[in-house]
């Protein structure tokens, strides 16, 4: 058994992680990327569309572009001397809350990490047929959007030539337009809510560009057909989420793709004692992005479901400064902390808690909103005074927010959203 000992380990080799790695070693510390996957970048690989990079590189790159950039950067800080172990094909098996980490790859058999600290970084897994409860049987043919994603853009197949689309999560906007390129007919995006689940720039690009229907308020209520996907049953869905009698049609199809929702993927964190948060379904972080596990911090969609890849890299750089910090104040055991609210149409935010400092700091909060309003203004308060705000002209379940403010050591924020009319 490989026996490894580092100052932080990143358990995942996407964004977040390579953000993270790269601030660890600019720190001076030693660190260690734990990726399952046999190259580097996570989910980005098979992201051939553009789009990302413009926060970060102030450009529209590709997902494998993005990626490459960060990889480009390891290599290079780690022919500058920078201590970064990279592990590939490799499977974390256990996470334990003194931060040690057993993990098994085909070179080594198996390894076992001693950390100083550990920063999550295992990005997020897709809903799947099974938990939006589709009636009927369970043919070939009904795949989630990253699965299409994959088989088309990495493999090289195509998955049917009739598609209907359930939900309109972002990777499913972004695979009917790179389906209707291949050649494939998209009859059209089905979403059970009253307003898209993705992007507004996806639904103009993806959908309305190549005229691809939207449908809202609408769902999938059967599909048909015993090894072979043959159609689905489409309907609108009434006020009690049931589908409404008389609105049923029948759409032939061999391809039912499902855009249904992220979920953070969060098994080794459970297994650590990490207390994860119902709403984001992320862990509880503070100001630096720890959990409440000593020493464990978290990053990237494992902690929050973000909607841009520069927002993703920022926090694992946020994730690093926070466990190079805690490793220099000598790993204390306990912090006091105080709770994050949030107020009006505010939901999910992160962090959930901020440290009680000795002073002022300029902490980062990123929410999102429960519902679509329009000419609104996200505020930090606390103590009845507005620390930061920021005027937006629309807002959306699908984007993040985010807002920088200097707080005031014992103050606890809230974060709210008002209208201004």
């Amino acid at each position: 058994m490989r026996e490894l000992s580092v100052d932080v380990a990143v358990i995942g080799g996407g964004p977040a992680g390579l953000a993270a790695a790269l601030e660890v070693a600019h720190r001076g510390r030693s660190c260690a990327i734990l990726e399952r996957n046999t190259e580097l970048g996570g989910i980005l690989q098979q992201c051939i569309h553009d789009g990302f990079g413009l926060l970060r590189f102030g450009e529209s790159v590709s997902g494998c572009t993005y990626a490459q950039r960060f990889i480009d950067r390891l290599e290079a800080a780690r022919t500058d001397g920078a201590r970064i172990e990279v592990l590939l094909d490799t499977m974390v098996l256990e996470l334990a809350a003194n931060r040690e980490i057993w993990a098994t790859n085909p070179t080594d058999g198996m390894v076992h990490v001693r950390a100083g600290a550990v920063i999550l970084a295992m990005g997020c897994r897709e809903r799947t047929a099974a938990q939006v409860l589709l009636h009927g049987e369970r043919p070939q043919g009904v795949i989630t959007a990253g699965a299409a994603q994959r088989y088309i853009n990495v493999e090289g197949y195509l998955p049917g030539t009739h598609a209907v689309i359930l939900g309109s999560g972002d990777i499913g906007l972004i695979m009917a337009r790179r389906m209707a390129l291949e050649g494939i007919e998209v009859e059209g995006v089905y979403e059970i809510m009253d307003h898209p689940g993705g992007l507004a720039r996806n639904v103009v690009q993806c959908l309305e560009d190549y005229g691809i229907p939207l449908r809202l308020s609408h769902m999938v209520s059967r599909v048909h057909g015993k090894h072979r996907l043959e159609g689905v049953t489409v309907a609108a869905r009434g006020a009690d989420g049931k589908p409404v009698a008389g609105t049923e049609r029948y759409v032939p199809c061999d391809l039912l793709v499902l855009a249904v929702g992220l979920i953070p993927e969060n098994e080794l964190s459970k297994q650590a004692g990490v207390e994860l948060d119902p709403v984001t379904r992320g862990p509880m972080l503070d100001d630096t992005f720890m959990t409440n596990v000593p020493g464990i911090f978290a990053s990237g969609n494992v902690s929050i479901v973000f909607d841009l890849v520069d927002y993703v890299s920022e926090s694992g750089e946020l994730a690093a400064r926070g466990a190079c910090a805690w490793l220099d104040a000598g790993c204390p055991d306990e912090r006091p902390y105080l709770p994050v609210t949030t107020a009006g149409n505010v939901g999910a935010c992160v962090p959930q808690r901020v440290q009680v400092g000795d002073g002022p700091r300029d902490l980062r909060f990123f929410c999102r909103v429960q519902h679509p309003a329009e000419r609104v203004e996200l505020r930090v308060v606390a103590g009845g005074v507005i620390l930061a705000r920021k005027r937006l002209v629309a807002v959306a379940p699908a984007s993040m927010l985010s807002l920088e403010a200097r707080v005031p050591a014992g103050a606890a924020p809230t974060l709210e959203i008002v209208e201004v009319g």
